[in-house]
């Protein structure tokens, strides 16, 4: 028998909650259902869930900043936020947050079950499993990608996780151009206009943080992509 993973679903609007857990229960997920910030986070740490849906407006939390939490002690678990909050500074400050998706909300249920399983499936991993290194050289530059420490000399930087899955994807399709769908589908699973500007946002951000090596360069191909030059 094929066991799928545990859902943990916190969201305060018990209908639009109960009716969610029921759709993903019957596709044989298991979903742990809470109304609040601190009983989600304490569910968190007892479930150890494979994927968490968080809806950003709790009664007694942020979910930004209850993503922040989690992260601090886990950087694998998939994260999916549901919001009503749709505008782009919203959706960047998710992703920095350490979300992986972002789903805005009136929402249909086959788009989240969607959404669901590109999370839990293997493809989400940005690079090869096979590759371990726990340090790339970017010029003068030391990636941690583990960590998401960006080093140069004795100078380090601590990248948002978002930031660190973009810089590997870049990193390991250096010195060729990388289409911007592909940046999208693989960072956000869609390239939604709202996601698009959220790419030029992170793009803006690595190439201020690779500034100090001038050999290190981030071209963008107008319309078309970006390729990292070492």
């Amino acid at each position: 028998m094929i066991i799928q993973p545990t859902i943990l679903l916190i969201e305060d609007e018990f209908t639009l909650g109960e009716i969610i857990r029921e759709s993903l229960e019957s596709r044989q997920f298991t979903v742990l259902h809470c109304q609040s910030g601190r009983e989600g986070l304490q569910k968190f740490f007892e479930a150890k869930p494979s994927l968490v849906i968080l809806d950003v407006m709790l009664p007694d939390a942020d979910g930004f900043e209850l993503a922040r939490q989690i992260r601090q002690t886990n950087k694998e678990v998939a994260i999916l936020f549901l919001t009503a909050k749709s505008l782009p500074q919203h959706v960047v400050e998710g992703f920095e947050s350490g979300g992986n998706d972002y789903l805005k909300k009136p929402f249909s249920l086959e788009e989240l079950i969607v959404r669901i399983k590109v999370l839990l499936s293997h493809d989400r991993l940005l690079i090869d499993e096979s590759d371990t290194a726990d340090v790339l050289e970017l010029g003068e530059y030391r990636f941690f990608p583990q960590r998401q420490v960006l080093q140069f000399h004795s100078e380090t930087k601590r990248l948002s996780s978002r930031e660190a899955e973009l810089l590997k994807l870049l990193y390991f399709s250096r010195n060729r151009m990388i289409e911007r769908k592909t940046i999208l589908l693989k960072l956000w699973n869609d390239d939604h206009i709202f996601n698009s500007r959220s790419l030029d946002v992170y793009i803006t951000r690595l190439r201020k943080y690779l500034a100090q090596d001038r050999q290190v360069q981030i071209i963008n191909y107008r319309g078309s992509g970006y390729k990292l030059v070492i």
